[in-house]
């Protein structure tokens, strides 16, 4: 079972930095260019410059950006804009937000703590494989700077709804801080030292019964496990560290869903023929339910869709116009031969299948990146196709993954195809940091 402990964190302090939102930032993954100059321009003490540094003219290699934010980091918490907690906690957070384009709000709680690493597939389960060009630039930038910027997003089973009633106690009481990002989503946070008067340590502990599946993170987990393999090169196996170690935001169901977005994917240089070939072989996989065109597809996949996933339905679009699909659950069993039960019932397993037979785009082309791009906007993934831009020639469009698919496929031990899910609202970085110090 996984080890979750409270720790002493890294936070900005409120006396120096009263906005917390002109600081915190998304995730690093979710960052372009012009979105990190507009968070740096914001304040120039925002966490991404430490989360995603990059390279400036001038440097005397690729590896200068990442002691860049080392040397940031540590004058930040020279001259008390970072601030380490006196005692270990745990946070607790609570987010509310609507979906996008949705009206009706939701509500989840959770709360950070660290995670003992260790190899996936024990106490620690995760659904998602990664990618290496990822994988490279989170190790070096944990290697430079010894912290944890972002967590690592995990889901756990609470049968007690214990975890709840703890959660809901604390946040009924006035929160530390409170933050609105640029999707406006709220957020509230409260810190519970590690104390006999407090649940900090038995929120650890329900947390600690039942393996954590990560929700999302998982680039930052692998990255944390090859960090402390290679720092504990002769360390004694019972001394135990800070690296030992990895943050995490930890949601229970009970507490609140974790709201999943679908991924849709983008089929490139196909050309004429090649979108003839997926065209004529369509039926080898789905049945065509009905033809829209792209107004009609986009209401059926995109924000306003309350459809729960997993059933089985795509939208496929072409400059031919659209289909709306269902997968034939007997075609491509032959092609899913790996796998349990449950990756092979997965709608993007059969996508995958359906995609390397009929377009030739098999896993080697998908992780080198070339051949599909992905996104969330149902109507970008039309609207590129229709223009023929980035040599889009074909769109699939999803439903979301369930929640319960995911946790099923971590627990027979498999992984899901790539960008297989979205988890949001996505974990604000910067809300609590954790430095890898002893």
């Amino acid at each position: 079972m996984p080890v979750v402990r409270p720790f002493r964190a890294l936070r900005y302090s409120p006396e120096v930095i009263p906005d917390l939102a002109a600081v915190t930032a998304p995730p690093y993954d979710v960052i372009d260019a012009e979105e990190r100059a507009r968070l740096v321009a914001r304040d120039p003490r925002n966490v991404v410059r430490l989360d995603l540094p990059v390279a400036e003219a001038g440097d005397p290699d690729p590896d200068e950006r990442y002691r860049r934010a080392a040397r940031l980091l540590a004058a930040w918490r020279s001259d008390g804009t970072l601030r380490r907690d006196p005692r270990p906690a745990v946070s607790v957070v609570e987010e509310a937000y609507r979906l996008p384009r949705r009206m009706e709000a939701h509500v989840r709680r959770g709360f950070f703590a660290r995670v003992r690493l260790e190899p996936v597939g024990g106490g620690i389960r995760a659904h998602e494989r990664t990618m290496s060009g990822p994988r490279e630039d989170r190790y070096r930038l944990l290697r430079a700077a010894g912290v944890n910027t972002s967590p690592v997003v995990a889901m756990y089973d609470d049968p007690s709804g214990r975890v709840a009633e703890l959660l809901e106690a604390v946040a009924a009481g006035p929160p530390l801080l409170e933050v609105t990002d640029d999707q406006g989503v709220q957020r509230r946070l409260w810190t519970v030292p590690a104390d006999d008067a407090s649940p900090a340590d038995e929120l650890c502990e329900l947390a600690s019964r039942r393996p954590l599946t990560i929700a999302d993170g998982h680039h930052r987990y692998e990255t944390a496990l090859r960090h402390r393999d290679e720092r504990r090169v002769g360390v004694a196996d019972d001394a135990e560290l800070d690296l030992d170690f990895v943050l995490m935001l930890l949601f229970e169901p009970r507490a609140g869903r974790l709201d999943i977005l679908p991924t849709h994917r983008i089929l490139r240089g196909l050309g004429e023929p090649g979108v003839a070939t997926l065209l004529g072989g369509i039926s080898s996989f789905f049945d065509v339910e009905a033809r829209l065109d792209g107004a009609g597809l986009e209401a059926t996949f995109g924000p306003d869709s309350d459809a729960p996933g997993g059933e089985g339905r795509f939208g496929l679009w072409t400059r031919g116009g659209g289909l709306l699909l269902r997968a034939r659950r007997d075609a491509p069993a032959a092609l899913l031969a790996e796998g349990g039960p449950a990756l092979r019932r997965l709608d993007v397993s059969l996508l995958a299948a359906a995609i390397e037979a009929l377009a030739g785009i098999d896993a080697a082309a998908v992780a080198a990146g070339e051949r599909i791009a992905y996104t969330k906007d149902a109507r970008r993934a039309i609207e590129v196709v229709r223009a023929g831009s980035e040599g889009a020639d074909a769109a699939f469009l999803l439903d979301p993954t369930p929640a319960a698919e995911i946790m099923a496929v971590a627990a027979e031990g498999d992984v899901m195809p790539q960008k297989s899910t979205y988890i949001y609202p996505k974990a604000l970085t910067g809300l609590v940091i954790n430095p890898l110090e002893g």
